[in-house]
């Protein structure tokens, strides 16, 4: 397996940032160097910084604002990235901000992204707004490519409603996001389901790939109610 970079990228809700993570687990698992950067300017509740802690503990390096700044909910970007995009002996994952506003701190590193080359992975919850059919995918789609000045490359179904989350709900997202794929000629095999909703929703639906996620950004309150506050 070679060292790429991955570039990770849906809309609010959409569980881009879990996706992130557990590509990082799985490509250190797979005995790469991987380095995770933390671009989400956007959302205050799911950020892969959160982990940094933990997976340095895995040998995971978490490029993230630091010091004063690690919990600032503020539109900053670790002058680090460039030196990771640039390094190809490391597994690179920039997890992006999930609209428009977010996706535009990639312009200024589209230089060297490009001369390295990168898979744009857009995470696609089909029960979120903004995203629930296939016109809305492929607007969403070209104004993120617009401010980006990147190419989406591939779709990854993540549509789920947490514990109500079910086959047919699944497969419908998968047909909406299949559609999308047809109309737009983009790359699509996956979908993911988190650990906890497995056994209820079987790999192979609508022949395509299931990868299974584990659940790690809690929600703020969720993070409350496990230390019994």
């Amino acid at each position: 397996m070679n060292n790429k970079l991955y570039i990770v990228i849906g809309a609010y809700g959409s569980g881009k940032s879990e996706y992130s993570i557990h590509l990082a687990r799985k490509f250190k698992a797979a005995g790469l160097d991987v380095v995770l950067a933390d671009m989400d300017v956007v959302n205050p509740y799911f950020r892969s910084r959160d982990v940094r802690e933990e997976f340095a503990g895995y040998g995971i390096d978490i490029i993230a604002p630091e010091g004063e700044f690690k919990h600032a909910d503020l539109p900053m970007i670790s002058p680090r990235i460039k030196g990771a995009i640039e390094n190809q002996n490391k597994t690179v994952i920039l997890d992006v901000g999930g609209d428009p506003a977010g996706c535009r701190t990639l312009g200024r590193f589209v230089d060297i992204i490009n001369k390295r080359g990168y898979s744009m992975l857009f995470v696609v919850n089909t029960l979120r707004p903004f995203t629930t059919n296939a016109e809305e995918i492929l607007e969403m789609k070209r104004n993120l490519e617009f401010v980006s000045k990147l190419h989406v490359t591939e779709f990854i179904c993540n549509t789920n409603l947490m514990e109500g989350t079910n086959p047919q709900l699944v497969s419908q997202g998968i047909k909406i996001i299949d559609e999308a794929s047809s109309v737009g000629q983009i790359q699509f095999s996956t979908y993911l389901v988190l650990n906890e909703y497995a056994a209820l929703v079987p790999d192979k639906l609508e022949g395509k790939h299931r990868e299974v996620m584990t659940y790690t950004l809690k929600k703020p309150w969720e993070i409350l109610v496990a230390k019994g506050i």
